[in-house]
């Protein structure tokens, strides 16, 4: 072999492994990024305020953060289906007004009322796919739906949480605050199923790579059933967990929680297209989001009317660093 071939082939590895190491950097540094964001929102608010940085400061930030959360994740399986859901926030709303209502005074007809709602939820999936229709227009028609249901079985702000719900949101751990340990279990869980078993890699090639998996022989129709249901699963526990938290219930009470909840699923690393999702990065969106929404903006005395672009400053402040890392990765 000729010294310059050898010399060139020597190259081509270095530059071939150099390239490696960026995208790996790269990557890395993308599967961060939700975590970095938490940490510089924990940062400041410790800056700010270093007594919020307790026991009892974290229970109160991170109050709503468990509803929040549950909203986001249902939100993610969605998305990981190459869908999106304009009616999470109202659905909330709804099992917030059933739970107060009738999951307290006749708790086997609220138990059944919930089970419908998901199987609601999993109907809608299959009427998507089957008519091929745009899941945003179906789900922000049933978004009005919701409401509407939501207002009929509440008219009026009221209700009372049922009592087993009540102790078990206040239930408070030693050492660490209620509302981190469930952010940590509903992260775990949800990895595990969605992205350690076999079927949870069959539920993200629906959004990632449709063609294949139904080449492969695999239902597509019960893939976005699934997806739909679990979706339904997760946000009758968020409109639960949200009573459980104001012990009463109101019609309009979850409402802003389907933009809450796509930011979350974004800001933890999710993508519309590709079936690309993350469920610990979704619950630290959901975190972030939970303490950016109302501590860190009030220890900065923004005014509550600036509150909400602040938060979609921090959002689009997050995507851009997204975007410059999937550049350099690419």
């Amino acid at each position: 072999m000729r010294p310059e071939m050898t010399a060139a082939s020597l190259d081509t590895t270095a530059k071939t492994s150099a390239e490696r190491g960026a995208l790996a950097r790269a990557r890395l540094l993308r599967g961060l990024l939700p975590a970095l964001s938490l940490a510089l929102v924990l940062l400041a608010i410790a800056w700010l305020n270093p007594r919020a940085i307790s026991y009892f400061g974290f229970s109160l930030m991170l109050n709503l953060a468990i509803p929040i959360a549950l909203a986001t994740i249902a939100q993610m399986f969605v998305i990981a289906g190459n869908e999106l859901d304009l009616s999470i926030g109202t659905f909330v709303g709804f099992v917030g007004c059933v739970t107060a209502t009738w999951l307290k005074d006749a708790p086997l007809v609220g138990v059944v009322i919930l089970l419908g709602s998901i199987g609601v939820y999993a109907l809608l999936g299959a009427l998507i796919h089957l008519r091929n229709l745009p899941s945003i227009v179906v789900t922000l028609g049933m978004s009005f739906v919701w409401q509407g249901l939501a207002i009929l079985v509440l008219p009026k702000p009221g209700g009372k949480a049922p009592d087993w719900l009540l102790a078990f949101m206040a239930f408070k751990p030693p050492f660490v605050p209620f509302p981190i340990i469930a952010a940590l279990l509903i992260g775990l869980i949800v990895h595990f199923g969605l992205m350690r078993t076999s079927y949870g890699v069959i539920l993200r090639g629906s959004g990632g790579n449709p063609a294949a998996l139904g080449r492969a022989g695999w239902s597509l129709l019960k893939t976005k059933i699934v997806l739909f249901a679990l979706a339904g699963l997760f946000g009758v526990l968020s409109g639960m967990a949200l009573i459980g938290i104001t012990t009463s219930a109101d019609a309009n009470i979850g409402n802003g929680y389907t933009l809450l909840a796509i930011a979350g699923v974004i800001l933890g690393g999710g993508e519309f297209v590709g079936g690309r999702v993350s469920p610990i990065g979704a619950v630290i969106g959901a975190l972030t989001l939970a303490l950016a929404a109302s501590p860190l903006l009030t220890f900065m005395h923004i005014p509550p009317d600036w509150q909400v672009a602040a938060n979609g400053a921090i959002l689009i402040i997050v995507l851009a660093a997204r975007v410059l890392i999937s550049r350099r990765e690419r």
